[in-house]
């Protein structure tokens, strides 16, 4: 077993800042509650007006979510400049996290279009969802290499950690900060309470009366090195597991059996080489909503069996539900939990529901030091797991596995809905649900799929890349929050905000129940994509992966573009396929695949210039995979 070691942090949510940011209730202590009634929320007329704001005071920005996201990186920073002088002398790598982005900033953007106002290049630029990763990082003076903002929904932070482990063990750098930010919008809260996800009072995780989940906002990261590197700079335990799988059942809905979940658990614990009966205590995501608490439930009775000798920690129950950050401040108060030798109360009133006995207490008792496993699930039914333990081996970078390219689709549009039935109409349960975005990206993989035969996609993995994400959605879903109040939003519009929405809808068609997420960090996401995929098909995450990259060209990509001084982005959508196999296909028909490089030409960099400059967007992933393949 190797790992990797954490070497600072910086946190803050509505417990405080720094290590009180995450820190677990002592023996005999009840768990804390900062959940609330939001003045705010009530204000505006939400009919569950309770949330858990962050109080401390921020690093000024123009955006809420870039305030919190560049006060955990100063705070790591600060730590690392303590105890690695001359860190920045190494590849220093950056995977973050986000469900949200800037919807605070894109909120005044939408307003200011229905208006007919002028968008100046500032609120432009800020209204992006990789706004505040490149606010925040631009006084770091670093340059990141890889650096990746990844999508996935209420997953993202969990998935940042996992691909930072995995950049270590290959070598791509000799650091990497990783973590997750987002924070409390209008938005977002409205189109929760419309799927009738939030809670009236306060959460109550695996509970018969559990009605919802209460929104939080915060920021967390982590500086990473392998175990064994140098001596471990705190003394936190070391993450050694990661998996990451994908439901293919529903958009919004989890797999009520949790095998997706139970799927990820497994992986991750084969990965850190350790069974479930060894953990101590279970992360859980628990997000207090009837179908996803049972389906956690089933999915660790899968993994443990009836009698797990294990905890449940739900501390979304303690400082809301995070979105972007969660993973990784529930890692931290998980981290926190197993360096003080604690298994942590539970928050949260009532009978247990007999369908999710889980093991929870009421107050924090003492217990000897084990390994731990952390659990995250998504919208676009994405999973994933960690695993930690108080030690690991010193370990070398894994040597990578070979990967290759063997087919590229693209095409300028969504098919119409006559050949969309046709060829979707029994692989997919609800058509008349998808989004433009959605079904541009499905067109392409299915291309794809045609080319090379359906059957390579299945149990594989999919990335998707964005230049603009989903704002031409969000501002169609935003226009009813504007004229007529919180509680006018339509709920079918709301799954397909998510930018990791489409990944899912495509894992649905094609039966993909490997690692499936989205990742834009600039208008170069489908190089984004590319990097990622091939990384985790490097590492042994999937035997093959997915790279889709998909844009809409609508009023507000042209606007903010425009606005911003940025290329115009045409609509479309391209896919390719990524294997480790270097030949594809049956007897009768192999297909040789092309070895790609180890680096993709400038994806990964932080630069502003790079980061808003053209070419971008699907057609620059097609031109450039076309280039390798001839």
């Amino acid at each position: 077993m190797s790992g990797a070691t954490v070497l600072a942090v910086g946190a803050v949510s509505a417990f405080g800042t720094g290590e009180a940011a995450f820190a677990v209730d002592r023996a005999g202590q009840a768990a804390r509650v900062a959940i609330e009634v939001d003045e705010l929320f009530a204000q505006r007329g939400f009919a569950h007006p309770v949330a858990a704001r962050v109080t401390a005071t921020l690093v000024p920005a123009d955006d809420r979510a870039t305030a919190l996201l560049a006060f955990a990186l100063e705070q790591c920073q600060s730590r690392l400049d303590e105890v690695r002088p001359n860190w920045r002398q190494c590849r220093v790598g950056l995977a973050i996290g986000t469900s949200s982005g800037a919807m605070l900033t894109a909120e005044k953007l939408f307003a200011a279009r229905a208006c007919g106002e002028p968008i100046t290049e500032r609120l432009a630029r800020g209204a992006t969802y990789f706004a505040p990763l490149e606010a925040a990082t631009a006084a770091m003076s670093v340059t990141f290499s890889p650096r990746v903002l990844l999508l996935g929904a209420c997953a993202s932070s969990t998935l940042a950690l996992g691909l930072a482990l995995r950049w270590l063990t290959l070598g791509r750098c000799d650091i990497a900060f990783a973590g997750g930010f987002d924070a409390i919008s209008e938005f977002v809260a409205s189109g929760f309470e419309a799927l009738r996800a939030t809670t009236a009072t306060r959460p109550r995780p695996f509970r018969l009366q559990r009605d919802g989940m209460a929104l939080g906002e915060g920021a967390g990261v982590v500086a990473l090195e392998l175990a064994g590197a140098r001596a471990p700079s705190l003394d936190f335990p070391l993450l050694v597991g990661f998996a990451a799988t994908t439901d293919a059942v529903h958009l919004t809905a989890p797999d009520r059996t949790g095998d997706g979940l139970a799927r990820a658990a497994n992986r991750a614990l084969s990965d850190a080489r350790l069974a479930p009966s060894s953990m101590g205590i279970v992360s859980a995501h628990a997000t207090a909503t009837p179908f996803n608490d049972a389906a956690e439930a089933q999915a660790m009775r899968t993994v443990f069996g009836d009698a797990g000798p294990y905890v449940v920690h739900p501390f979304k129950a303690q400082i809301g539900h995070t979105l972007g950050a969660a993973g990784v401040l529930e890692s931290l108060a998980l981290l926190d939990a197993l360096r003080q030798g604690i298994a942590p109360a539970a928050a949260g009133e009532g009978a247990m529901d007999p369908a999710c006995a889980v093991p929870l207490l009421g107050v924090s008792r003492p217990a000897p030091p084990a390994p731990a496993l952390k659990l995250s699930s998504a919208f676009g039914g994405a999973n994933a797991a960690l695993v930690f333990a108080p030690r690991a081996d010193a370990a070398a970078p894994t040597p990578a596995r070979l990967v290759y390219l063997h087919a590229v689709q693209t095409n300028q549009g969504a098919l119409d809905a006559r050949e969309f039935a046709e060829r979707f109409g029994e692989r997919h349960p609800n058509l008349p649900r998808l989004d433009r975005l959605a079904r541009l990206a499905l067109a392409a993989v299915d291309r794809l799929a045609a080319a090379i035969g359906a059957d390579a996609l299945v149990g594989g993995g999919l990335i998707l890349g964005h230049t603009l994400a989903t704002l031409e959605q969000n501002d169609l879903f935003d226009a009813r929050r504007r004229e007529r109040g919180p509680r006018s939003v339509e709920p079918r519009r709301f799954p397909a905000t998510s930018p990791n929405a489409a990944a899912g809808e495509c894992a649905i068609a094609f039966r993909l129940t490997g690692p499936t997420f989205a990742v834009g960090g600039s208008l170069h996401g489908g190089l984004e994509a590319l990097a990622v995929a091939r990384d985790l098909v490097a590492a042994g995450d999937a035997e093959t992966m997915l790279v889709v990259a998909a844009d809409l060209s609508g009023p507000v990509s042209m606007a903010l573009l425009e606005a911003a001084g940025a290329p115009p982005i045409a609509e479309g959508a391209c896919a390719a396929l990524l294997t480790a196999s270097p030949t594809l296909g049956s007897a009768r028909s192999t297909r040789t695949g092309v070895e790609l490089h180890r680096e993709v030409p400038r994806a990964l960099e932080a630069d502003s210039d790079w980061i808003w400059s053209g070419p971008a967007g699907h057609a620059e992933l097609a031109t450039y995979l076309r280039r390798l393949s001839t």
